[in-house]
């Protein structure tokens, strides 16, 4: 890697690149954005039971049993229901694991995401 000496010629206390051949170096403009976020969001089906929906959102989501029973009974009502808001690779690990553990206990129960 280059390096650029900070001053040329000989040192002065002024302070000032007032013609004394300093060289100023410009820092770079860096401007960091926030990863773009995913919603993840159960939906509702005749077959799934309620306590096994419960069990998804404590243990895969970490949510407590009061807030998964919450979230359990607005899917059941409206369909679908906000479980969080992700990084992309964690809401796929999310999805992926909620359809997988549903799958090994013969549940149809559906785990989707989108772009917030």
């Amino acid at each position: 890697m280059r390096q650029f000496p900070a001053r040329m010629g000989p040192a002065s206390g002024s302070g000032g690149a007032q013609g004394d051949g300093e060289l100023m170096i410009a820092e770079p403009q860096i401007k960091v954005q926030r990863p773009p976020m995913y919603r993840v969001a159960l939906l509702n089906d005749d077959y799934t039971p309620m306590d096994f929906v419960v069990t998804v959102l404590e243990s895969i989501f970490r949510k407590s049993h009061e807030e998964a029973v919450d979230i359990m009974m607005t899917v059941h009502k409206k369909g679908a229901a906000t479980v969080g808001v992700y990084t992309r690779d964690v809401a796929e690990t999310k999805v992926d694991q909620v359809i997988e553990y549903a799958r090994i206990n013969e549940y149809p129960l559906q785990c989707v995401m989108e772009k917030e």
